[in-house]
């Protein structure tokens, strides 16, 4: 789940998380990212990405979405503000050497927002298809905050009627990994007003669509399973979100380590690998 599974929010109060964010923007790449690869798949699908399509991600994190969605033909761009780091990865992904064949022209890659994104573009560059915003919300308290904002940034550089992408958390009750992300608000407390879980709501999407004056049309459930090799790549990959830095400074990296792995016990399985079933949501709104 473009620095995240959800939206990265650092806490308010307290000092910044005690974390490598080099080796968690590894961990992300090498661990987590490719859990959505089901969402990306059936999104491009439904929405026939291919030769001709121009996309724009937000938040596009180490680049997996974009690179897919190159492999089909697409023109791509990505935006990231959010961490430097991944966006590295990004680059060493998806804008090889100059040598090497496999570099597109038509991939770009941009530290900062959408309007970053305009004021390096062409003149003549023609406006995007498709938008997409892969980073899913409804896990954390206001972690759909400032998506509004990007979106109104963004909308104006695609064409009139072009499809944007928004996903979320399903219910907990079909996303096994809720019970793991309740250690988060756990240990964070007392910053448990700022980044707490919370269940996710039927109308979130459509709600962050409308803000943004987008209008909805369409949505879909994919199951993406969080499936790893042991627990130690499960820590390191659900640490990777980012939805642990108020949990590691309200307490400590061993701690939230010793609690997630409690957490994770139930989902183990005799062979050592952790497995998780979950389900998430994507809305498909346009812009007018």
């Amino acid at each position: 789940m473009t620095p995240t599974l959800v939206r990265q929010h650092l806490p308010h109060a307290g000092a910044a998380p005690r974390v490598d964010l080099c080796a968690r923007a590894r961990d992300w790449s090498e661990i987590q990212e490719r859990m959505l690869l089901p969402l990306y798949e059936a999104v491009y699908e439904r929405v026939e990405v291919g030769p001709g399509t121009r996309l724009l991600g937000l938040g596009c994190g180490s680049g997996l979405a974009l690179l897919i969605a190159a492999s089909r033909g697409a023109a791509v761009t990505g935006v990231e503000s959010s961490s430097p780091e991944r966006l590295a990865l990004a680059r060493q992904r998806l804008l090889p050497e100059a040598w090497d064949t496999r570099a597109r022209a038509d991939t770009r890659l941009v530290d900062g927002s959408p309007r970053d994104a305009a004021d390096t573009a062409d003149a003549a560059t023609p406006p995007y298809t498709l938008v997409t915003a892969f980073e899913p919300i409804g896990c954390l308290a206001g972690d759909s905050e400032g998506l509004g904002e990007t979106l109104t940034a963004a909308t104006p550089l695609a064409e009139r009627g072009a499809p944007v992408v928004l996903a979320g958390w399903g219910p907990p009750e079909r996303c096994a990994t809720s019970s793991v992300l309740r250690v988060a608000t756990k240990l964070a407390d007392p910053l448990r007003s700022t980044g707490s879980w919370r269940p996710a709501l039927r109308d979130d999407l459509e709600e962050v669509a409308q803000r943004a004056g987008l209008r909805p049309d369409g949505s879909g459930r994919v199951a993406c399973p969080f499936g790893y090799a042991d627990v130690d790549s499960a820590v390191r990959g659900l640490l990777s979100t980012g939805l642990f830095d108020a949990a590691i400074s309200a307490t400590d990296q061993a701690q939230v380590d010793k609690e997630v792995t409690e957490a994770l016990h139930p989902h183990q399985r005799r062979d050592g690998t952790v497995w998780m079933p979950n389900v998430f949501r994507y809305l498909i709104a346009r812009v007018p």
